[in-house]
């Protein structure tokens, strides 16, 4: 493959990033959260008492660093922690009401991200398909080097 092709393939990946990170920021800033946090309500909004090592692994990062942000998130009285009957050593994450309104207020159109990926959506169905496909070929080879190096 041609060296400056490959390069610019690598450079749209990173600025799609860069924008999405950005987007998230700008929305976490309007709820008076940090990215990191938004992310972590989002999730357990949508997967209400997960454990913290699911979380962990959704958020692709360590119990330790979850610990952490649930912490946080607990001490403004967003999400809050139960220990399941069934299992005394877990420990189970929801939100919060007021945790749930701050979520309603995301979904509620204020989200820059949500009206931004709206405008994505606009694209023609054939042409987001095809991207699709070519990330998930794209993907398929990354994860299959990744997987030979372990």
């Amino acid at each position: 493959m041609n060296g400056s092709l490959n390069n610019e393939l690598i450079r749209s990946y990173a600025r799609i990033n860069k924008a999405y990170n950005h987007l998230v920021q700008l929305d976490a800033k309007k709820l008076d959260l940090t990215a990191v946090q938004l992310k972590t309500l989002y999730r357990i909004y949508f997967q209400p008492n997960i454990g913290i090592g699911e979380l962990a692994t959704k958020l692709s990062l360590t119990k330790s660093t979850v610990s952490g942000i649930i912490d946080r998130l607990s001490q403004r009285e967003l999400i809050e922690r139960t220990i399941p009957e069934e299992n005394r050593r877990s420990v189970n994450i929801q939100l919060t009401e007021e945790g749930q309104q701050v979520m309603q207020q995301y979904f509620a159109g204020t989200s820059i991200l949500a009206n931004k990926v709206r405008e994505v959506m606009q694209l023609p169905e054939e042409e987001i398909t095809k991207i699709l496909e070519l990330n998930g070929k794209i993907l398929a080879i990354l994860m299959e080097t990744e997987e030979e190096q372990q």
